[in-house]
């Protein structure tokens, strides 16, 4: 800001335009279109609370609503805020809404000094101005927001943990915030590859239902509009269906699809690329030994070469190998290190720090979940496990991760009970951990299977979450614009506060005709702030309020104790019934197994007998065959002997007639006729 706009600030000239504009930036009204909408929500709480009832004095004059009935945080603590400004007139409250606006953001004029001003809506009128929520955690809450979408309907959004910002609008910082995202959504899933491209965001395959995906969808960031890829014919025709692949970009124009499990699983990992400019598949042609097939792994690209750690083959074996495949000549290495490498583990993160070292975190096996962090030196390919600082985040699997300078953010995972709910970062030099923001509930960014991309908004760097698994299958697109503190810094993690500390804090800081210092903690800023006519009585009644307060929050804390004991008194009884089941089925399944296993000695004993009587059959069998042989030579022998019989008989009649005519024998006919 120059000097001149500055001491134009501290005289008091330039209102109510002035004050229009920075209420206008700060989120407080103004045109509906304002790029600066939702700064509020990076104001600590007492200056929202501030702000909010400086606004209310600026454009509706003293607080002379009744005071609210129930006992709501929230709204008791902006009533309060507000009452105690007793009746400051309204040039005073605009100048010190602008005062504080430019010691919290001192160049927020030079930010919108083309900004024309518009006049407020005429809040008698409109008895719903927007305001500035806290929650009842002492916790500044963005604004709920009507938005039309194109069939003329509105939808309301959302709660108090993620926000709606407008179409393509990402104006808070270190919370999640749901886009109203156009076109026709891709169907939920979890398990998918995504991958960013020139401010579009592509998604492929995943699982639904069980069954694997293969479709390509692109979101659109600058309209945040969904459309299909329609793939082209082509040399790899449509890709098989996959879920636990990676997506990665390359070559400025195509996307390696890496790995996965899939119905039909080659032996071999294969890579997919698909051509944006042609809309086709095709295999890469890789040399070398590839590794086996596998999904779940991890895949990060450092320089020209993919480096893949371990995952789960197609055995449901898991892995805890390391390959890499350099992308300039095709050629896949199978990795030798020294060190104690991560037990074998899939659905973990990884991701590369300075070009050099590759970070492992969490993942699981078939029955654990991890949260060991471990670092493989890529030049001299030595493992390591370096001490972790900060709080250690809770053992998990199937997390998502995206790294921004040197803070590597994490979102979502199981523990194979239930998601988890905070979004956390890792300074990679200092391995220091520290939670960004929290979630309630069961929304899409407490899940499995999600996935995490960077890109960029007004040229600032945005992380965008689409789809997982928690309980049901998911398609809604959450996006967070990490801020220079929770990027650069480790942030303390605390517990939180107790309801409108901040509010109290406004009111017993109050005094009569004089001005408030307000400290803003590390940045020791003081703040003088005027509230008029403020008696004792009036601050007397406001630390009973305080105190009620406390005690309506003391209560609500106790009825959700109760809720959250009867949930797991009824989950408990349920495990019971469960067991009994079990221990029933376990009966039933140890008789069958008894009777069984006589089933089997009976057949084990008839197939001995049946093996002793083909044993005795083969033996008679060898018998009759000797007895058959020894026949057939007795019969040789019978033919020979009556061959040689019929011979010696010949020889002897013809011999007997020569030597009888000798000896004076007659012929046999001779004494026949005789």
């Amino acid at each position: 800001m120059s000097a001149a706009a500055m001491a134009r600030a501290n005289s008091g000239l330039a209102y109510p335009e002035r004050f229009y504009a920075a209420a206008t930036y700060a989120g407080f009204g103004g045109s509906p279109n304002s790029t600066a909408k939702g700064i509020a929500s990076k104001f600590s709480n007492d200056t929202a609370l501030l702000l909010y009832a400086l606004y209310q004095q600026a454009t509706i004059g003293p607080c002379n609503i009744p005071k609210p009935r129930g006992w709501s945080p929230i709204e008791q603590s902006k009533w309060t805020s507000w009452n105690g400004l007793g009746n400051m007139p309204s040039t005073e409250a605009m100048r010190l809404f602008v005062k504080i606006l430019e010691e919290e953001d001192p160049g927020w004029y030079s930010r919108v000094s083309n900004f024309v001003a518009e006049p407020v809506v005429d809040v008698e009128m409109n008895h719903n101005p927007k305001t500035v929520e806290v929650s009842e955690n002492g916790n500044l809450l963005p604004e709920t927001k009507t938005i039309p979408t194109e069939n003329g309907k509105v939808l309301e959004t959302q709660d108090k943990d993620v926000v709606s910002e407008g179409v393509g609008v990402v104006g808070v910082y270190d919370q999640w915030v749901t886009p109203p995202v156009s076109g026709t959504r891709p169907k939920a899933r979890y398990e998918h590859g995504a991958a960013v491209i020139d401010d579009k965001m592509y998604i492929f395959g995943g699982n639904h239902n069980g069954r694997y995906l293969n479709d390509l969808q692109v979101l659109n960031m600058r309209n945040w509009t969904w459309s299909k890829v329609e793939v082209q014919a082509g040399t790899g025709g449509m890709t098989n269906p996959c879920a636990g692949h990676s997506l990665i970009p390359w070559d400025g124009n195509k996307l390696l699809s890496v790995g996965g499990h899939a119905k039909d699983l080659s032996e071999t990992l294969q890579v997919k690329v698909f051509d944006l400019q042609t809309c086709t598949w095709s295999t890469l042609k890789t040399y070398g030994k590839p590794p086996v097939s596998r999904g779940g792994q991890s895949v990060t690209l450092v320089g020209n070469t993919l480096v893949i750690f371990g995952g789960q083959d197609a055995k449901r074996s898991l892995l805890n190998d390391l390959h890499i495949l350099d992308l300039e000549s095709m050629t896949w290495d199978e990795m030798d290190t020294v060190g104690v490498p991560p037990s074998p583990r899939s659905d973990h993160a990884a991701a590369v720090h300075a070009d050099r070292y590759l970070l492992i975190f969490g993942g699981g096996s078939h029955a654990t979940c991890f949260n060991d962090l471990h670092v493989l030196d890529l030049q001299t390919m030595e493992w390591s496990r370096p001490t972790q600082q900060g709080e250690i985040p809770s053992p998990r699997a199937g997390h998502a991760g995206v790294t921004v300078g040197e803070s590597w953010f994490l979102v979502g995972g199981g523990d194979n009970k239930s998601g988890v709910a905070e979004t956390v970062v890792l300074n990679m030099s200092t391995l220091a951990w520290s939670v960004v923001t929290t979630v309630q509930g069961r929304i899409p960014l407490a899940s499995e299977g999600s996935s995490l991309v960077l890109s960029s908004y007004s040229g600032e760097d945005i992380l965008v979450s689409f789809g997982g698994y928690n309980g049901r299958y998911n398609n809604e697109v959450n996006v967070l614009k990490p801020s220079h503190k929770s990027t650069l810094q480790s942030k303390t993690m605390e517990t939180p506060v107790p309801d409108s500390v901040s509010a109290v804090q406004n009111i017993t800081n109050a005094t009569r005709d004089g001005e408030s210092e307000f400290e803003t903690g590390q940045e020791g800023k003081i703040r003088e702030i005027v509230i008029d006519n403020v008696d004792s009585e009036t601050r007397i009644s406001k630390v009973e309020e305080t105190n009620e307060r406390l005690l309506a929050a003391l209560k609500a804390e106790k009825e959700e104790l109760e809720i959250s004991l009867t949930k797991e008194k009824m989950q408990t009884v349920q495990l019971k019934q469960e067991l009994t089941e079990a221990e029933t089925r376990n009966t039933d399944l140890y008789k069958e197994l008894q009777s069984v296993r006589g089933q089997l000695a009976a057949e084990q004993s008839r197939c001995f007998k049946l093996e002793v009587d083909v044993a005795e059959l083969r033996q008679k069998l060898q018998t009759m065959d000797t007895l058959q042989k020894e026949v057939e030579i007795l019969q040789r022998q019978k033919a020979a002997a009556s061959e040689q019989a019929a011979l010696n008989a010949k020889q002897r009649q013809s011999s007997g007639g020569v030597w009888g005519w000798i000896a004076g024998t007659p012929p046999t006919h001779i004494v026949d006729d005789a």
